[in-house]
């Protein structure tokens, strides 16, 4: 279970992160929605320690976030961030090896192997696993990124914003992947996105933010009504549901 407990960040005198308790693990899909300068990215730093916050703590599992040896944590914890800088020179194989590295440290073992391959497998990239990542379309280099950190063997995965850029098509092709990761391997993943309807469809859980605080933390059919909707963007939202799946809509 991965435990905020009051977790606070500011910069100067503006608070990104308001005091934030909330856990994650329970359920297989969580989605973090919110306008932008929510703090669903400070949140993810916060958690992954890319960040500290100035009150608080978080836990995952029994480790002190803050304390934790590296090592051990990225055994427990995979984060993928929206702005990765990656050399465009390096294979399909060569990113997803990056995922073992906690665990083999730069020397690969079988065991590192296998996993590399099964995630290769998994995200049906053997065809691509020589090419680089320059040659690759935008939905193929995600897919690569994501089956780094499955090859990473957590039993967290957070992804912030891991659609940007996407169309349609590949938009959903990854939510499939990250829903199956989550029911058939058992992981506990929690995504940053925009499209409050890809997280009603695709998501176990919905925790909408503004303002560095949660403002409705629930399944969709919680989060997907127009008075809690208007008070995260600020703006009417008509929510209706069509062939059984409930859909946000904006006027004009």
């Amino acid at each position: 279970m991965i435990v905020l407990d009051g977790a606070t960040k500011r910069y100067g005198s503006t608070t990104v992160l308001d005091h934030v308790s909330l856990s994650f693990g329970g359920e297989g899909v969580t989605a973090l929605i919110g306008p932008n300068g929510a703090g669903k990215s400070t949140l993810f730093s916060v958690i992954g320690r890319l960040i500290q916050p100035e009150e608080g703590r978080v836990l995952v599992d029994d480790l002190d976030v803050a304390s934790a040896p590296s090592r051990t944590l990225a055994t427990r914890l995979a984060v993928l961030r929206q702005d990765n800088h990656i050399a465009a020179r390096l294979t399909v194989a060569d990113l997803v090896e990056f995922g073992r590295f906690p665990h083999s440290r730069g020397r690969m073992t079988t065991e590192d192997r296998d996993h590399v391959e099964r995630a290769l497998d998994y995200l049906d990239l053997q065809p691509y696993r020589a090419r680089y990542l320059d040659q690759l379309s935008g939905g193929q280099r995600q897919r690569a990124f994501v089956a780094m950190v499955l090859a990473q063997d957590t039993q967290y995965v957070l992804l912030d914003e891991p659609l940007n850029n996407l169309d349609l098509k590949h938009a959903v092709e990854i939510m499939r992947l990250l829903r199956r990761m989550a029911d058939e391997l058992g992981k506990r993943i929690v995504v940053v996105l925009h499209d409050i309807n890809v997280a009603a469809r695709y998501c176990d859980r919905i925790v909408a933010m503004r303002d560095g605080r949660v403002v409705c933390d629930g399944p969709a059919v919680e989060v997907m009504d127009p008075a809690v909707l208007e008070s995260v963007y600020d703006l009417p939202v008509d929510v209706r549901e069509i062939d059984g799946q409930l859909v946000a809509l904006t006027a004009g």
